[in-house]
């Protein structure tokens, strides 16, 4: 693992959203949702293509925190343009867990 400097890691925006739509990214090659996140005010609502079929139905996703990165690059998914990358967890049979606050916080809060 290559260390960073702190500098690097403050210049990731790392924020907490909320899921306000999801639904089946059929044009995927993989299975995936398109996932509508709301960051609030500041940022707004971002959409992002999210590998988590495995443990997720699109309707369970909606209302849920979620934490992302929104200052990469957009980047284009096939028919997509990706504004954000949710994160989350590879388990022991490759499934992704979302990574979420486990407790209510304003929508676009800055991770520390």
């Amino acid at each position: 693992m290559e260390p960073i400097e702190w500098d690097d890691f403050l210049k990731v925006e790392l924020r907490v959203g909320r899921v306000v739509r999801a639904e089946a990214f059929v044009e995927a090659r993989k299975p995936a949702y398109v996932l509508y996140v709301d960051f609030g005010d500041e940022i707004g609502i971002k959409k992002s293509s999210a590998r988590v079929t495995d443990l997720y139905g699109a309707e369970e996703l909606v209302g849920k925190l979620v934490v992302a990165v929104v200052n990469f690059p957009k980047k284009q998914i096939g028919p997509l343009m990706s504004e954000c990358l949710v994160t989350g967890f590879h388990n022991e049979r490759g499934e992704v867990a979302l990574c979420v606050p486990d407790k209510p916080v304003p929508l676009g809060t800055k991770l520390l």
